[in-house]
């Protein structure tokens, strides 16, 4: 082969690499899809769609169940397990409630108590009517103890993260690991959502602003978020080795037929 021919062939490679970079487009959250921006993004029904305070309670879930009463003594008695002061997080998971397999848990002088498929809502309603036997003017507190989701894949701080808040979305929860590497695939975003029948995988285009309308666009408890790699992930993660190894032999080459023209 010519040498002519072999500095075309490497000028080309390093076109081809050139043009892996990643373009704005493929970067941008939250793009005009050609429809009309109209409430029907932000004030629509699915605004009101699933959020974590609908969530429905499963097997193996774990709830932390704080009643308290005018009787300090029966106050004692129902908090057994948690005690008059205050509680930490790892304090909460060994003293909270598991949910059974038959989606049940046990309450000191209630007993089996049914919760799976209810909301933490219904579940204290449950427990106001079924305390009314021993106490009245009860405060009850009934919440999630491990109430989180878990981000995977291209983000800068992989990890679990807590929902503060009843109303948390995919925008929020990505912001906290640290938002999305350059490589990530924004059209092309898994969550992996629990539910009684086994896990839901949904497959979300967080660059479109249709996603505003989504029953996935909130967190639910046990989430998992995995961001996926764009094709050209590997290749762009050694494009350095490669232009320094083309740039060498390009050199080289450009001196031989220097050297020859002498």
């Amino acid at each position: 082969m010519k040498l002519n021919n072999i500095l075309i062939l490497i000028a080309f490679a390093i076109i081809i690499m050139a043009s892996s970079c990643v373009s704005r487009k493929k970067l941008t959250y939250l793009q005009y899809s050609g429809k009309s921006i109209d409430s029907e993004y932000i004030t629509g029904e699915a605004r009101g769609s699933v959020t974590p305070a609908n969530y429905k309670i499963m097997p193996y879930d774990n709830l932390f169940i704080r009643i308290v009463t005018p009787d300090p003594q029966w106050s004692a008695l129902f908090n057994q397990q948690t005690g008059e002061g205050g509680i930490t997080m790892e304090g909460a998971i060994l003293a909270g409630y598991p949910v059974d397999l038959d989606g049940n848990i046990e309450i000191p002088y209630v007993g089996k108590l049914r919760v799976a498929g209810k909301t933490l809502y219904e579940i204290k309603a449950d427990l106001e009517v079924a305390l009314v036997s021993y106490v009245t003017d009860a405060a009850i507190s009934v919440r999630m103890v491990d109430n989180s989701v878990s981000v995977l894949g291209e983000v800068l701080a992989p990890g679990r993260y807590p929902i503060t808040k009843d109303r948390m979305n995919i925008f929020e929860v990505i912001a906290m690991a640290g938002d999305m590497t350059v490589y990530s695939n924004r059209q092309k975003v898994q969550l992996i959502r629990p539910s009684a029948y086994g896990p839901v995988i949904k497959e979300l285009t967080l660059s479109d602003r249709s996603i505003l309308s989504s029953e996935y666009y909130y967190v639910m408890p046990n989430d998992i978020i995995y961001a996926m790699s764009l094709r050209g992930r590997i290749f762009a993660a050694n494009s350095s080795v490669f232009t320094i190894f083309l740039t060498s032999i390009t050199t080289a080459l450009v001196a031989i037929s220097f050297f020859r023209t002498l």
